[in-house]
């Protein structure tokens, strides 16, 4: 195979523009590299489909996994932005499979570690962690490249449901294996039974789908330059689509961490306020506040996410910006629902549990409709950076601290006042606050989206083949020319 050289474009700063077949950086200058072919490739409807089933399937055992012990949400954040590197560059199909096989041994081997090594069996679930950072970096990108357009949209929304299910199943799987058996551990040794027929299905029934398939309407580049992992991320800190919904997500991330750690505490000491409940002052308390909202966020999280995807579908018919308007007016809905669920606590439980279902009803139709937004304003080939550098943003400047600093701000309330079990709830109440704050601002976040969607999307359907900004294309131009200056790219 013979070198391909592209005629140089001339005009000043023109010469670093895109050219006119959409590339970058030294495709663009006319230097010589190796060529970047187009090969037909298409799929059958049914096969997208069911390659889509599977990945659902999986996301599901992938949840129930984490939730059945909790996994250190560190090992995600540490492994998250390393498949996202890999899920770039290499075989896709070959990393989900060996997340599903990391996952699956490091939860069948923590079932039989005994209690003196402790610490061997709290490894063992980090890296179960790691190997679900894999699937979930990796996942939403190959359904990306398999279904475009309101296809897409349904098809994420579907990916997404099943992680409220999965959390919830985990749950029930564990306390209910626990119950029946007398040894949680069964729990752990049962799962990789269900893992083993995933693993099957991922090799037998999804392809290896190559990046952008879906937008080059069977059309996709094969060996098209590759840019570094450096590049990719300034690429994608200059998307301020990206940038602003990552941070629109964050605010997600923050609140819902805050809820699922707090959210029991409150209702049960507003319980407690309303004489339906004893005072507890151990560190682990019975009661039915916990199940009550496990069970309404894994309702929420169903009708929440069907909700979010079904009207981004109808009103991106009549405004392209519609995905990052639904987020916003999604989170400035939930901020006085939030608000409302903690002022009347006091006076009304009822009402309570009515605006906190409602509030997380509205926070769970942004998943499956952000994830859309990503897909859409960053070009195929560094979607998996993408995802694993939103999910590390939203989990560390999110729920990861969101908890830690509820219960700061509630300790220092506490430390100024009487010390009684009513002063501790309205403590509680107070720091929880914060959540509305932190909702608005994800709000505006979505509405600064809006303003640079249109733009990102066409930058993104324009330049598929390539990544890289003005700055990126200087340097590498120069770059190019100096090497082609000396000696000549070999041929194959």
């Amino acid at each position: 195979m013979s070198t391909e050289c592209l005629k140089p474009q001339t005009g000043g700063p023109q010469s670093q523009s895109l050219s006119p077949g959409g590339q970058y950086g030294a495709l663009a200058s006319g230097t010589c590299l190796p060529p970047s072919t187009s090969v037909s490739w298409s799929l059958p409807r049914w096969r997208a489909y069911l390659a889509a089933a599977v990945l659902c399937y999986i996301n599901l055992l992938n949840y129930m996994n984490w939730f059945i012990i909790p996994v250190f949400i560190s090992c995600l954040l540490v492994s998250a932005p390393a498949f996202g590197y890999l899920g770039d560059r290499y075989n896709r199909k070959a990393i989900l499979s060996f997340g599903i096989l990391l996952w699956s041994g490091a939860g069948l081997s923590s079932s039989f570690i005994s209690y003196q090594y402790s610490w061997l069996f709290f490894l063992s679930r980090g890296i179960v962690g790691t190997g679900a950072a894999s699937y979930s970096t990796i996942a939403p990108t190959v359904l990306g490249d398999l279904f475009v357009k309101d296809q897409r949209t349904c098809a994420l929304a579907v990916f997404y449901i099943f992680i409220p299910v999965g959390s919830g199943l985990g749950y029930v799987l564990g306390s209910t294996v626990a119950e029946l058996t007398g040894n949680w551990r069964w729990a752990l040794r049962l799962m990789p039974c269900l893992d083993a027929v995933a693993l099957a299905l991922l090799i037998l029934l999804v392809p290896d789908v190559p990046r952008g398939a879906a937008e080059k309407q069977g059309e996709v580049a094969v060996r098209a330059p590759r840019s570094s992992w450096c590049e990719d991320v300034r690429y994608l800190g200059r998307n301020w689509s990206f940038v602003f919904s990552t941070l629109g997500v964050t605010a997600i991330a923050f609140v819902t961490g805050a809820l699922g750690f707090w959210a029991p505490k409150f209702l049960f000491e507003a319980r407690v306020v309303h004489g339906l409940q004893l005072p507890c002052f151990q560190e682990h308390c019975h009661s039915q506040d916990s199940l009550i909202f496990g069970a309404l966020t894994v309702a929420t999280g169903i009708i929440g996410v069907m909700l979010g995807a079904e009207a981004s579908r109808r009103y991106k018919k009549v405004n392209p910006r519609a995905e990052p308007l639904i987020c916003a007016s999604s989170l400035f809905a939930t901020a006085p629902c939030l608000y409302l669920a903690l002022i009347l606590a006091s006076r009304t439980l009822l009402a309570s549990y009515v605006f906190l279902a409602l509030g997380e009803l509205l926070l769970s139709c942004n998943w499956a409709v952000v994830a859309d937004i990503l897909l859409s304003v960053v070009v195929p080939r560094c979607r998996g950076t993408a995802e694993a550098l939103q999910i590390t943003v939203a989990h560390v400047l999110g729920d990861a601290g969101s908890p830690y600093l509820t219960g700061l701000i509630s300790s220092v309330l506490q430390a100024e006042r009487p010390n009684s079990y009513l002063q501790h709830f309205l403590s509680l109440q107070h720091s929880f606050l914060c959540c509305a704050f932190a909702i608005v601002l994800g709000g505006g976040c979505f509405l600064l989206t809006a303003l640079h969607l249109e733009k990102d999307q066409a930058r993104a359907r324009q330049c598929g083949k390539g990544t890289l900004d003005s700055k990126d294309i200087a340097s590498r131009n120069t770059e190019s020319q100096g090497l082609l200056s000396g000696t000549r790219i070999p041929t194959e």
